[in-house]
């Protein structure tokens, strides 16, 4: 490797008695793209802190250039050359473009704005990634999140950055837009920039890095080549142990219809969607961002409106019955049909409140006599789930906010079993989680589709239905596929019949 651009050597930092960095070194090179990767609570949040000035480090150096780089703050790094892009954006959605590009070392003359100066360092620093031509007043708000990162991207170079982190810059980018952004780094790898990539996403890493480092318990544990590496091997390296498989798959008999979803129509989405879901079987719903697969599964619940259609559930071995097409989701709960959001900060979770709290908010009755909670009743329950499901907390009355989001997600879950629900409606289950939470929710999906015992829960096979935006994930754990487009949900067929290319093109509408 030629001389580093950036280089952390045995840094460490401690909160009381934890220990979250112990002697990590890390080092990115200009011109390369370096990812870092590691369990949720590995430490690689805590190290970006410690590299962008927002956190002091108890012990350890960092260099930039060869010169000692001592951030006092996010801004003091930044001004240095060191600029993050979080997986939540920071834009001003109602400003222009070249607005956000320079706010806050907006060029002034006698207090008064000079706009063509800012236009052209706003334009030189799109064209940099190849986006010279994008239209400098339209709002922030109007674009797609893909532009959105590049707006946040072309922020940081405007103040000349040199090291630029990448915080899960995909996660919310369709395919199409993952490639897009693929380009734009690849572009900015070529004009000298050292690049930190943090994803869980494996197969992206293998993609777009030229090294990785891992992190497991605030330690380094190994550096390497990306093309040397198997994304299994690195799953092991960040675990700590060998992962025979990543998506578990027991012998699953598909039984009777449990929910019939006929022509549901949404005020704008889905359009006319149909599927039936059996009992002891994963369905799984592929589609972009901004298909309505989301909105089928809250129509479905009873959170948003629809115009026309029917829902029909069999729960617990009964016939199938009509639902009603409410807007409340009371009547899904109480004939045991549970959804997880894919917005488990603002919709799955109660942050503010316990994990015991939250796991059980949705059924409260057997925790007390004439409508009382007792706390002892409550916490016993939680921890029976909390052991069932390996949530990694202090106790079960920490605040949910205060876990890791593998284990936020596994909270939102356990809710779920905790209900007893028959039918569970999963919406990106696994999003934002580190691999080895995920192993842990796929063998959770597995263990209810094939119906084994997990705490409390009567041994039966449950009905779930899964939406992904990510594929491999779908072809994994999924019996049968189906791929909304614009609105309009495709037929399902066994996840056998399907590919991963067959999928994009399905859900991009390339395809009949």
């Amino acid at each position: 490797m030629t001389t580093p651009r950036l280089e952390m050597r045995n840094i460490s930092k401690r909160f009381g008695a934890t220990i979250a960095l112990d002697g990590v070194s890390f080092a990115v090179a200009p011109g390369e793209v370096h990812a870092l990767v590691g369990q949720n609570g590995a430490g690689k949040s805590t190290l970006m802190k410690v590299l962008s000035g927002a956190l002091a480090p108890d012990s350890g150096q960092m260099l930039l250039d060869a010169q000692p780089f001592r951030p006092r703050s996010p801004l003091d790094g930044r001004n240095l050359g060191v600029s993050m892009i979080y997986q939540e954006l920071s834009l001003a959605r109602h400003l222009s473009v070249v607005e956000n590009i320079l706010l806050g070392m907006e060029p002034r003359t006698l207090g008064m704005l000079r706009w063509r100066k800012m236009r052209q360092i706003a334009q030189a620093a799109l064209r940099q990634m190849g986006h010279g031509s994008l239209n400098l007043s339209q709002s922030a708000g109007e674009l797609s999140p893909a532009m959105q990162q590049v707006i946040e991207i072309a922020r940081a170079l405007a103040v000349g950055c040199r090291v630029l982190v990448l915080d899960e810059p995909t996660s919310s980018l369709t395919p199409y837009d993952v490639q897009k952004m693929f380009d734009v780094i690849r572009t900015l790898r070529t004009r000298g920039l050292a690049i930190v990539y943090i994803s869980h996403f494996l197969e992206e890493v293998k993609t777009i890095a030229d090294r990785f480092t891992v992190l497991r318990d605030g330690r380094t544990v190994a550096t390497g080549i990306t093309a040397d590496a198997s994304p299994q091997q690195m799953v092991e390296l960040m675990v700590g142990r060998n992962v025979a498989q990543l998506y578990p798959r027991s012998t699953r008999t598909p039984g009777d219809v449990v929910l019939e979803v006929s022509s549901l129509t949404g005020q704008k989405k889905p359009t006319a969607a149909s599927l039936q879901l059996h009992r002891g079987e994963v369905l799984g719903i592929a589609g972009l961002i901004g298909a309505g697969r989301t909105e089928l599964l809250r129509a479905i619940f009873g959170l948003d409106s629809v115009r026309s259609g029917a829902v029909r559930l069999a729960a617990f071995g009964q016939g199938l019955q009509p639902l009603p097409l409410t807007t409340s989701p009371r009547s899904r709960w109480r004939r045991a049909v549970g959804m997880l959001s894919e917005d488990r900060k603002t919709e799955g979770l109660a942050t503010n409140l316990s994990v015991a709290d939250n796991l059980t908010l949705s059924q409260l009755q057997s925790l007390g006599p004439c409508g009382w909670i007792l706390p002892n009743r409550q916490r016993a329950a939680a921890q029976r789930w909390s052991s069932a499901l390996n949530i990694k907390c202090r106790d079960v009355d920490q605040p949910v906010a205060d876990l890791s989001g593998g284990n936020q997600q596994k909270v939102a879950i356990a809710r779920l079993l905790h209900h007893d629900v028959d039918v569970l409606l999963l919406d990106e289950p696994t999003r934002g989680i580190d691999v080895a939470s995920k192993a842990a929710i796929y063998q959770l999906i597995d263990d209810l589709a094939v119906g084994r015992s997990s705490a409390s829960a009567p041994p039966h096979p449950r009905a779930i239905l899964v939406v992904s935006s990510y594929f491999p994930e779908l072809l994994g754990i999924c019996d049968r596929i189906a791929v909304m487009s614009r609105g309009t949900l495709g037929p399902a067929k066994p996840t056998s019949q399907w590919t991963e290319h067959e999928l994009v093109l399905a859900a991009t509408g390339a395809c009949p």
